[in-house]
């Protein structure tokens, strides 16, 4: 394979100004993978005038509206024809299993282009009722420069949930990508161009998020910034839109999602299986992942056999064997810091699966599916987002304990509810503050559904319609006439 190591800027592929470099690193090996250009603020400038540059020109801001969606058609399609390479880099860049990749995360890209690709030319202006002689025009417009930054996790969707609403909306896009994963992205950059995007209008700057990531939050000319990560970064891009020139920030971030089990649940097999899925689907590491399971205590202990059970069969391996079950977390850091809280949970909370780091052929960054029963509310393993596969079971004996203690978390991203009884699934969702409930089924999404939270897990909305919200302002043209 070829790994993509400069950054993308105004059409061509360019080292840093600075000549810096960082590893890219298969975590499943240790094995450097890329020397990738380290962007500074410098490089941020450079990308962030040629999307200027290229929003000015209007070749893509302007363009009507039929130019726009074959351009993003085609891209869907090149992401579709270079799939298998797609789903390679994101597996060994960050560790998630191959089978994922190529048939989620690949093809959810793709997807993901082709719907905002078809919804361009069925976005309606407004007129707004007035007077005789007068004629008031709402209309949607781009609002020029999008930063995104996005996070490690699912780095080729989430490059993608950003950059085809703002390149829909006739935006130009700078792409920082997590430090961790930017490989796929400087990937996408090219075949953008290859679709027939203008030079200047999609820029992918990979390095730090203490340097390239803070000169974009920080940059005058960015009309607007993306982000996806943890809450505490989303609360310093937040501080530098107020240093700099207000663009709004529109923050997707942490989450400590609840799951409910109640005894009405007419098949616990499923339900097992999907709040498996829930917290060992990549690794843990996702920001709705549901990592707290509350358990009527009627079926309390027979559904922890049941979670025991699927832990044991979902052991770690290598992400490139279409047959393993688990991949690897994605760096030495992350890998400590889940570590770090298995180590305090073994002292508060009773283990009863998994719980230790291990290798394969002596290498790489694995953590056993975990799980620790009897968690106290008030545990850090019940509070904090761990963002590896470690998860919470929590017995509860009422409906309205049940959902107290979900609300009980400064996050409100996610939820899952198993009942049979439908009066009961509407009433805990209604009452759960979470962006998606999911009924009976756990972290349900679609192109056609926003995606987002409540509280601290941000106030930012992918997906769906509204997500131009974001990308656009709404421009009135009052025109005075003789009647």
């Amino acid at each position: 394979m070829t790994f993509r190591d400069k950054a993308f800027i105004n059409g061509q592929f360019v080292a840093a100004q600075s000549g810096e470099t960082f590893d890219s690193i298969n975590p499943a090996t240790g094995e450097v993978l890329a020397q990738v250009a380290s962007c500074d603020a410098a490089d941020v400038d450079r990308a962030v005038a040629a999307a200027r540059t290229a929003f000015d020109a209007g070749h893509w801001s302007r363009s009507d509206p039929g130019h726009r969606k074959s351009v993003l058609l085609k891209l869907a399609d090149l992401i579709r024809d270079n799939l298998a390479e797609f789903a390679l880099l994101d597996s060994l860049d960050m560790g998630k299993l191959v089978q994922d990749a190529v048939t989620v995360d690949a093809p959810g890209s793709a997807h993901f282009f082709q719907w905002y690709a078809e919804a361009i030319d069925k976005i309606y202006d407004e007129v707004a009722p007035t007077g005789p002689g007068d004629l008031a025009l709402v209309r949607r417009v781009p609002l020029g420069v999008v930063g995104a930054v996005t996070p490690w996790n699912f780095p080729l969707d989430m490059a993608t949930w950003k950059a085809a609403a703002a390149l829909a909306a006739g935006n130009s896009v700078v792409l920082k990508p997590a430090e961790q994963s930017p490989l796929s992205a400087l990937r996408l950059a090219e075949l953008a161009m290859e679709a027939g995007l203008p030079e200047g209008v999609f820029n992918v700057v990979p390095g730090m998020g203490a340097t390239a990531g803070r000169a974009l939050g920080l940059h005058n000319d960015v009309d607007c910034l993306a982000f996806t990560g943890s809450t505490a970064v989303g609360k310093m891009f937040m501080q530098y839109s107020g240093q700099s020139n207000l663009k709004p920030v529109w923050p997707e971030t942490g989450g400590k999602s609840p799951n409910l089990i109640f005894a009405d649940c007419a098949d616990l097999d499923r339900a097992a299986d999907m709040a498996a899925f829930g917290i060992f689907f990549n690794q843990g590491q996702v920001c709705s992942a549901n990592s707290r399971l509350y358990v009527e205590r009627a079926i309390h202990a027979e559904f922890v056999e049941r979670m025991i059970a699927r832990a044991e069969a979902t052991p770690p391996g290598d992400p490139l064997d279409p047959a393993s079950k688990l991949g690897a977390i994605v760096d030495e850091k992350q890998t400590r810091s889940i570590e770090a809280a298995i180590a305090a949970g073994r002292n508060s909370a009773n283990l009863v699966a998994g719980g230790n780091r291990v290798t394969l052929n002596g290498k790489g960054c694995f953590i056993e599916p975990t799980i620790f029963d009897d968690v106290r509310h008030d545990d850090a393993l019940a509070r904090d987002e761990i963002f590896g596969p470690v998860l919470s079971i929590i017995p509860f004996d009422t409906e309205a304990e049940a959902v107290a203690m979900a609300n009980d978390s400064i996050y409100g991203l996610a939820a899952s509810v198993w009942t049979d009884n439908l009066s009961r699934a509407h009433r805990v969702s209604e009452a759960i503050h979470a962006g998606t409930v999911s009924v009976n089924t756990v972290d349900a999404l679609s192109a056609q559904t926003p995606f987002g939270g409540m509280k601290q897990s941000g106030f930012g909305r992918d997906l769906s319609l509204h997500s131009f919200d974001k990308y656009t302002a709404l421009k009135t043209t009052w025109i005075k006439y003789q009647a």
